[in-house]
């Protein structure tokens, strides 16, 4: 192994990519705020001018949720209402944090952040428990395929008998997150103060049942797969980008097709098959504008160049021959309706797959997924807003795509709309719902 492949490899275990989820006014961005202060990723001069805004607002301590709620319309109501990556580190670790909002008509930004998450911090007010949004995160989150979760109860220092009511919402929880596929190793519950600081970087002396990691020792110590984007070892995806052919007296034959590998990883020398087509051919080099590598994994921006002159455009998928997606040109999937439009069967959409966009049809609805008691509704008439459902999808081009719980990136795609270009809908290729352990199935 050279070394540049292990130094790659250890950067990717030392950075954890997570996100927050939980109800308005559970305080998401005041944790958020007490993660980048304690781990002094914040200037001090940020610090002061929270530290005067707090103090014109009548505050006695720092109100930390300013060092995230920047948009002005967001302070003034209180909330946050769009996904902001923020980026904090301890010795241990590297952090990338997708904050995203409570409100439940802002669903798909939740979706959007929480899709590449290796972790989600959910969190729950004390003094309400989990409630349908904690219902409909966990939910949206499983189908998502996030691997690890952490309960943060939050606002544990506002309740009477403490320990009794964070054992009743760790086990209600429990009951939630084992039902939608969760094992008991995958759940950390945590009692904490985002506002005071307790059992966020330091055990607190207020929580004296709890005898579990703070939140920062357990972002620091949880295993995770360095691939974020599946939940099994794949071989090479590789979606083509763009063809470059310079066509210069230097490079008067240079064909090489860019791109970001979206799983597994290529070197010179492997043979690979281009779908849809199933045409095969061998990576003769791999370039980048800092030189030719020896090696790339997934991730990483290449461009790679073929021992054969291929008909290769974009869209089209490279893939390792060994376990190569069959192209679809029908499917079931998962979908998350995010329109105010509802999705009725017959629709005539645009199905967007890795760098490919092409015509679609939804075919049938077949079940609609009830998050609050875990049931379906079989055959529903439409879809709404917010509410998630299986369906079949017709394509006009073949797409190269893998079941979502092979691979989260190369199994997963957009509907959008065609006369004005809005997404619609989050899919996942499969049917999500069949690790969820559903309730009665009812008729529509």
């Amino acid at each position: 192994m050279s070394d540049n492949h292990e130094q790659g490899a250890q950067s990717r275990s030392q950075l954890l990519r997570l996100a927050t989820a939980g109800s308005v006014d559970d305080g998401k961005s005041t944790l958020v705020g007490r993660l980048l202060y304690d781990t002094k990723s914040v200037l001090a001069d940020q610090i002061d001018a929270v530290t005067r805004a707090s103090v014109d607002k009548g505050l006695d301590t720092p109100d930390l949720s300013l060092l995230v709620d920047g948009l002005r319309a967001e302070r003034e109501q209180g909330i946050t209402i769009d996904v902001a990556y923020r980026y904090f580190a301890t010795p241990k670790r590297s952090f990338v944090l997708a904050d995203t909002p409570g409100h439940v008509q802002y669903t798909r930004n939740t979706v959007s952040g929480a899709s590449t998450a290796q972790l989600v911090v959910l969190l729950v007010d004390a003094r309400k428990g989990v409630i349908s949004q904690t219902r409909k995160h966990a939910a949206v989150l499983a189908l998502l395929g996030v691997p690890k979760l952490v309960l943060a109860v939050n606002k544990i220092d506002l309740v009477d008998n403490p320990a009794e009511v964070f054992a009743r919402i760790s086990a209600e929880f429990n009951e939630l997150t084992g039902s939608l596929g969760w094992s008991s190793d995958d759940v950390q519950e945590i009692p904490v103060s985002a506002l005071h600081g307790d059992n966020i970087a330091i055990r607190s002396e207020n929580t004296p049942y709890y005898d579990g990691p703070t939140l920062i020792e357990h972002l620091e110590s949880v295993p995770v797969d360095a691939d974020v984007h599946g939940r099994h070892e794949v071989g090479l995806r590789f979606a083509v980008q763009y063809v470059i052919r310079p066509r210069t007296a230097e490079y008067p034959d240079y064909r090489g097709y860019a791109g970001q590998i979206a799983a597994g990883s290529v070197r010179p020398g492997d043979e690979i098959v281009v779908l849809p087509s199933g045409v095969r051919s061998t990576v003769e080099r791999i370039d980048t504008a800092d030189g030719e590598l020896d090696v790339a994994h997934a991730g990483r921006s290449v461009t790679l160049v073929l021992t054969d002159d291929v008909d290769i455009s974009r869209g089209d998928v490279i893939a390792s021959p060994g376990d190569a997606p069959e192209p679809l040109s029908e499917f079931e999937a998962t979908v998350c309706w995010l329109a105010e439009k509802p999705l009725r069967a017959g629709a005539r959409l645009l199905l967007k797959h890795g760098t490919r966009t092409t015509q679609a049809i939804v075919g049938t609805l077949e079940e609609r997924f009830d998050e609050q008691d875990l049931t379906s509704v079989d055959n529903p008439d439409s879809l709404e807003l917010n509410e998630i459902a299986r369906i079949t999808l017709r394509v006009a081009e073949p797409v190269a795509a893998d079941d979502y719980k092979v691979n989260r990136r190369s199994g997963s795609f957009l509907l959008i709309d065609p006369a004005g270009g809005n997404t619609l809908a989050a899919g996942l290729v499969g049917n999500g719902l069949a690790d969820i352990e559903l309730g009665d199935r009812v008729p529509a």
